[in-house]
């Protein structure tokens, strides 16, 4: 081996086992040395603390201002011997580590390889191809109608990558019920999760799993097979399940022709008369049902359409007399052009 490949070796291996510290301490070598050496070779003005740092900044990243340059023989080789090939170096070496670091982020983010820190997120579990970018992208326009914007964490155990890279975050893990894997989602500070997997019985159990370890989270499940609905709500009664609807659709629009479309509009965030919810605050002890549809009408053009008690997730009131009432906690389900992010509740 002569001596160059093993000069080349040694340098290699050298680059390749920096870390930070090395580097931190090398750069700081590099400099003391440096200095001290323009220093022997009297060059006053590059000595300078503020004008040396500038000065070495500058060369050791090729940008060569020009205001400042040795003017001693001395100084010159210094400059060209030393400073400017081992500060090359060590330049290449730091840019090379952040942009190593960088793309292995981002490489993370892709694969979904990294721990997901975000808090109060909205997580979605499963993946159904179109099904669950059309989810995706609905939760996104919907976010941006909304006053909290809530990071959405995608979890999935399909070989894919990120679908929306930088919209969205995104992990894989190897199954829906362990901890090990769970964790990297972050569940347990999950504010929303919405589970959705192509067989029913995964979405079964990865809502039992998400409802003992997040009983604070809205947990919404959607199913295909209705019977498992009634089944899980023994279970898991503060789990909101979805079954498919498409039949319901068919039945009704053959006898009321057009009401695939108004769910379809009702249901969309891209044109029409969309449906919200809103929560009736605190400081409203009462209301009666003949107030909230006669003010959202006059006072934000949006139409009442039902509401459901504090206490109960699982029942709806819908179109209810103008006798009744609501109180303080009960969800109120109105339809608007948009979203009302802030009632005004004094003129209901």
């Amino acid at each position: 081996m002569t001596v160059w490949n093993k000069v080349k070796r040694v340098v290699m291996q050298y680059f390749n086992q920096a870390n930070a510290v090395t580097i931190a301490a090398g750069t700081l070598l590099y400099a003391s040395v440096a200095w001290w050496l323009l220093y022997l070779a009297k060059e006053t003005p590059l000595t300078d603390p503020v004008d040396f740092l500038y000065y070495l900044a500058v060369t050791s990243s090729t940008v060569g201002y020009g205001d400042y340059s040795p003017t001693t023989a001395m100084g010159k080789l210094v400059v060209s011997l030393f400073i400017i090939p081992v500060g090359l170096s060590i330049f290449a070496l730091v840019i090379g580590r952040i942009a190593a670091f960088a793309s292995n982020q981002w490489q993370k983010n892709i694969k979904g390889l990294k721990d997901i820190m975000e808090t109060n997120h909205i997580l979605v579990i499963g993946w159904n191809g179109e099904r669950t970018m059309q989810l995706l992208q609905l939760l996104i326009a919907e976010r941006e109608q909304s006053l909290e914007k809530n990071e959405i964490v995608l979890c999935v155990r399909a070989d894919i990558t990120n679908p929306l890279p930088g919209i969205i975050e995104f992990v894989k893990v190897a199954s829906f019920n362990r901890d090990t894997d769970m964790d990297k989602a972050n569940i347990t500070e999950a504010k929303t999760i919405l589970i959705d997997n192509p067989e029913d019985d995964m979405t079964m159990t990865t809502a039992l799993y998400c409802s003992k370890n997040n009983k604070d989270a809205h947990i919404v499940a959607y199913f295909n097979d209705e019977s498992l609905v009634e089944l899980l709500q023994q279970h898991c009664p503060n789990v909101e399940c979805t079954p498919s609807v498409a039949v319901e659709m068919l039945a009704k629009s053959a006898f009321d022709p057009g009401s695939s479309l108004l769910h379809h509009d009702l249901l969309s965030v891209e044109a029409g008369q969309e449906q919200y919810s809103t929560i009736v605050p605190q400081e409203i002890s009462e209301l009666a049902i003949e107030n909230v549809f006669l003010g959202l009408k006059k006072v934000h053009n949006a139409i009442f359409i039902g509401y459901a008690k504090a206490n109960d997730k699982q029942h709806i009131i819908v179109n209810p007399d103008f006798d009744d009432a609501v109180s303080a906690g009960d969800r109120l389900f109105y339809i608007a052009c948009s979203r009302i992010n802030t009632i005004e509740w004094e003129k209901l």
